[in-house]
């Protein structure tokens, strides 16, 4: 497992997701552990690196 840390869109906290590499392209959504709104998660890893990683607020 790969853990990635990163700015949460809608509280600014910084929290940290555990991402697997052995998954090349994912694609899901997981709420903030600190304001538990959703975030959508775009996640691309390459010969297990970490290629991509971008976050989206789901608007509600």
């Amino acid at each position: 497992m790969y853990e990635h840390y990163f700015q949460c869109p809608y509280c600014w906290e910084e929290i940290s997701v555990l991402l697997d590499p052995s998954v090349k392209r994912q694609v899901y959504i997981e709420d903030c552990e600190v304001c538990c709104n959703p975030i959508e998660f775009l996640v691309g890893f390459e010969e297990n690196e970490l290629q991509e990683f971008e976050i989206q607020n789901i608007e509600q």
